[in-house]
């Protein structure tokens, strides 16, 4: 293209020289040489408006799964995009906690690698969740493997301006994707007693009476509470569509800070909730439903729930300089230059795109919301949700990053991560 002649471009693109060998021909020869090649490069210019691509990469990495990398002058930006199709069997996009636990930090790359199997190879991994810097714990709903790891009525993120609740993605057991601000819609119930469920594996804050489902994942003994408590042990029985059936082998007890079953749950209420729990009985089946609010497209429990913040394609429309009033976005994030990571669906649903842009460098210097939603849109995008991004951006492509973390130490430890996965025939 006619910008490689430009010393700034050809800098971008790792030319360093362009060297035309005419040979000893007279001045007017060379200068119709040059007209020539330059009305040559001209015409196949981008009409004005279109990304100018300098050294675009195409690589099929598999039937469904191709993998692009774009450069375009007019930020400069870098893009890493990754497109998916959705119909095809052998893909499918999964959840991956870091040292799958509900807390701590791991390396997408190294995330990546862990959960790959005999039958399973992991072509694509970006980081997703915000997660506590401190804790690795990731601030939103997460269902992995159809398991509500963490459950709430708001998002957990100290950063909001006002308390919210994030844009998320879900996925069906059948692979589709529903981009929505999920809230957990749970409730468990007897023969005799039934209470609403407003967290699982956190304790809920602020509130005079709540109820609370602690697994494992939370830890060995649920947190202490100073007011009135039941807390009932459930043991394991079954599981019907979205419901898990339970057997109460104890009735409740009235102290804090019990053990947590290894195989089962525990229900905790509190305040005016205490006594809902505390009625149900010993030897009680006790069913615990657990959804998303609003339900998915398919009207199917979640096989996977991930967050982000915020939603920045909603219907085709660019919502991302509507951010700061609908999910409490900061300026400092949402309306400056930053490294992005995005997930993104057509309007058909059937193709779904992961997309990373570099920042902070001279050759790319990342993207506001707004700008990352109108690059989205050209793809083709429907509905999308910005990622973690800053020293977070990462996307691994076959066990290698791919574009260029900003943290001084390279690839960061993040809380958790997107993968898409191929099925093998082994």
């Amino acid at each position: 293209m006619v910008e490689l002649l430009h010393p700034k471009y050809r800098e971008k693109a790792g030319v360093t020289s362009i060297s035309l060998r005419t040979g000893a021909q007279p001045s007017n020869s060379r200068m119709a040489m040059t007209f020539l090649i330059v009305g040559a490069l001209s015409a196949c210019r981008p009409a004005a408006g279109t990304p100018a691509d300098v050294r675009p990469s195409l690589n099929q990495l598999a039937p469904g799964l191709r993998h692009e990398v774009r450069l375009d002058p007019r930020g400069p930006w870098r893009f890493h995009i990754v497109e998916i199709d959705l119909q095809n069997p052998a893909l499918s996009l999964d959840v991956v906690r870091a040292k799958d636990a509900l807390q701590g930090r791991e390396r997408t790359s190294l995330m990546a690698k862990r959960v790959q199997s005999d039958t399973s190879r992991v072509r694509v991994a970006v980081n997703a969740d915000f997660f506590d810097l401190a804790t690795g714990e990731n601030e939103n709903n997460q269902v992995l493997g159809g398991e509500w790891w963490k459950g709430l009525p708001l998002t957990d993120s100290p950063y909001d301006t006002y308390d919210n609740v994030h844009g998320q993605v879900a996925i069906d057991p059948a692979g589709g994707l529903t981009f929505g601000r999920f809230i957990l819609d749970a409730r468990a119930w007897t023969r005799t007693s039934a209470v609403p469920v407003l967290s699982i594996n956190s304790k809920p804050k602020g509130r005079y009476e709540s109820t609370a489902l602690y697994t494992a994942r939370y830890g060995a003994t649920a947190p202490t509470d100073t007011g009135r408590v039941a807390e009932l042990r459930l043991r394991p029985i079954g599981v019907r569509g979205d419901t898990l059936l339970y057997a109460a082998p104890d009735t409740a007890s009235s102290r804090s800070g019990g053990a947590i079953p290894r195989d089962g749950a525990l229900l905790v209420g509190t305040g005016d909730r205490a006594a809902g729990v505390a009625a149900m009985s010993r030897f009680d089946t006790v069913r615990v439903h657990l959804n998303t609010w609003p339900r998915l497209t398919s009207q199917r429990a979640p096989k996977a729930v991930i967050g982000g913040w915020p939603l920045v394609l909603q219907d085709g429309e660019n919502v991302a300089a509507r951010a700061a009033t609908l999910e409490g976005t900061i300026s400092r994030n949402a309306e400056a230059r930053h490294p992005r990571t995005a997930i993104a669906v057509s309007r058909s649903g059937q193709t779904a795109w992961l997309v990373t842009v570099d920042g902070r460098a001279t050759n790319s210097v990342g993207m506001t919301l707004v700008e990352l939603a109108e690059f989205l849109r050209t793809l083709g995008a429907w509905h999308a949700l910005n990622f973690d991004g800053g020293g977070s951006t990462t996307m691994v492509i076959d066990g290698r990053v791919v574009n260029v973390p900003t943290d001084a130490a390279g690839e960061r430890e993040v809380g958790n991560a997107l993968i898409v996965r191929e099925r093998t025939r082994r």
